[in-house]
């Protein structure tokens, strides 16, 4: 861009901050989607962390650019809207991938994930997995299990003596 406008300037860098600054962004087609649909979608990806915006491909594409997102800017294609997600990611992609099964105006075109971008099925694979709670339970639970046998075998030795012990005195009382 030569000479561009300050208004240009601003919303590239604005773009390009809450592309770093999120650990997540989606790329959506919203063509034929309702003013009501989409502050629908944006009220139910707010309630998983994430902002839904839509800007100017060509501003959008400079600053992937200056983001350093290589590959992002061949999804800048058409009426695209950006998911910017900072925190569960997969909760944000579920809600999308809920939200288009419901509403086929509403297409996944992909996205990034850090500096790595992603296809549609990437995206799709990320609503896949569960929740962040669930992972960090799971996760607990991974940990939790070597350590209560490691309990149990060491009570074992000591009751199991015990039954021994017992054993040999009621026997020894018994003849």
């Amino acid at each position: 861009m030569e000479n561009p406008r300050q208004e240009k300037v601003d919303v590239v860098t604005e773009i390009r901050e809450k592309l770093e600054a999120a650990d997540a962004a989606f790329l959506t087609e919203y063509r034929g989607l309702s003013v009501g649909a989409l502050a629908a979608l944006r009220v139910t990806l707010r309630q998983s962390g994430a902002e839904y915006k839509v800007y100017k491909n060509t501003l959008a594409r400079f600053a992937a650019r200056d983001a350093g997102i290589d590959g992002l800017e061949d999804l800048l294609v058409g009426p695209t809207g950006i998911t910017f997600v900072q925190g569960d990611v997969a909760a944000a992609a579920k809600a999308l991938r809920d939200l288009s099964k419901t509403n086929p105006l509403l297409v996944l075109k992909g996205g990034s994930l850090g500096k790595a971008v992603l296809s549609a099925k990437d995206v799709e694979a990320l609503a896949d997995l569960p929740s962040r709670d669930v992972l960090l339970a799971q996760f607990a639970g991974a940990l939790q299990a070597p350590l209560v046998k490691t309990a149990g075998l060491l009570q074992a030795l000591p009751r199991n003596f015990a039954y021994g012990l017992k054993a040999l005195i009621e026997q020894q009382e018994a003849a």
